[in-house]
């Protein structure tokens, strides 16, 4: 059992970590001469500017412009196959919670371009890792609390409506549905990070089927986690990497060696049996049977994942990135990644 202790920080240290972090300069590769100008398509604002139109001509353009996108909004996302297109247009347009909605999203989202200027970096560290990797189209819209990041045919779509802010005045109404740990989350900050976050594992570095045990898995996400820290910006917390609260960080800083030890003594590591490891890996509001009074941190496999990869790369300078991505022995990477975190003092 891991228990709570009480943070020693000295004022000293804040000092020489900001010094060191203001005089650091960034690994990250020079990408300004990548050719490439992301741009959101805004579903929401053409489907929204359609409603007082014919619905037959509405859905037509709307098709036409949209493609897969479009088929998989209507019949997958807010309606299905029971009804025709031009119902389920219908129906959004008649739903006043629809239009409530839509204003909503228009106020916090005018435009979109703080999002498609950070997208654009990001992917184009991806094409400097990559360069046959293919961009899709981004697309915008309303998901109805639904979907935040789907990816479809040549496209990856952002739910608009899942990024609004926690203190948006929907998702205290959806506290049955979306718990409150999620929607903490669901903030403009998130938008880059998750959108290339489920690109990266959809697109480029699917898991494998074979990868069933716990140290395979916590591989696996320490390595898209790693991956993230080559593609997002130097600045972006560790927190919003992970999704967790600056609190819940802390506490895996502070824990770490117990966390560790807990794996080995409860001997976690080969385990294969999905349901006893997935708690280690799973969105929750803290992991169960670790922290007193429920104060640990959740997916906490995919955390020590994280910090195995890290200490790989820190302890094998000559592995590139496309080597580790490549690495499939999970075996290897923890052996060669020397880690065994130290009891905190």
């Amino acid at each position: 059992m891991i228990y709570k202790s009480k943070f020693r920080q000295s004022y000293l240290f804040f000092l020489c970590t900001a010094l060191f972090f203001s005089c650091s300069k960034s690994k990250k590769p020079d990408v300004s001469g990548i050719k490439l100008d992301i741009k959101v398509e805004r579903f929401d604002k053409d489907l929204y500017q359609q409603r007082d139109k014919n619905v037959l001509l509405s859905d037509s353009l709307l098709h036409q412009k949209y493609g897969a996108f479009y088929e998989d909004f209507i019949f997958k996302m807010v309606g299905n196959d029971s009804y025709t297109s031009q119902e389920v247009l219908q129906g959004l347009y008649q739903d006043t919670a629809y239009t409530d909605l839509n204003h909503e999203v228009d106020s916090v989202f005018p435009n979109l371009n703080k999002v498609e200027t950070e997208l654009t970096q990001s992917f184009k560290y991806i094409k400097y890792y990559y360069p046959k990797a293919q961009i899709p189209r981004f697309i915008g819209f309303l998901s109805g609390f639904s979907y935040q990041t789907p990816i479809g045919d040549n496209y990856v779509g952002i739910g608009l409506d899942m990024f609004l802010g926690q203190n948006s005045k929907f998702y205290g109404a959806l506290v049955h549905s979306i718990p409150l740990y999620l929607s903490k989350r669901f903030t403009p900050e998130y938008i880059v990070p998750r959108v290339s976050e489920y690109y990266v594992r959809e697109n480029l570095f699917k898991e494998r089927d074979e990868d069933r045990s716990l140290l395979a898995k916590m591989v696996y996400n320490g390595k898209v986690l790693y991956f993230m820290d080559q593609i997002m910006p130097d600045a972006m917390p560790d927190s919003i990497k992970i999704g967790y609260t600056d609190k819940q960080l802390a506490w895996c800083k502070t824990y770490e060696a117990e966390i560790w030890g807990f794996y080995l003594e409860s001997n976690l590591l080969y385990e294969t049996d999905y349901p006893k490891i997935q708690v280690y890996l799973s969105e929750g509001p803290f992991t169960p049977g670790l922290g007193e009074k429920n104060s640990s941190a959740p997916k906490l496999g995919i955390w020590t994942g994280w910090q195995i990869v890290r200490k790989y790369m820190e302890e094998n300078p000559d592995v590139t990135l496309q080597q580790l991505m490549a690495e499939t022995d999970a075996q290897k990477i923890l052996t060669k990644s020397k880690y065994k975190p130290k009891l905190m003092k």
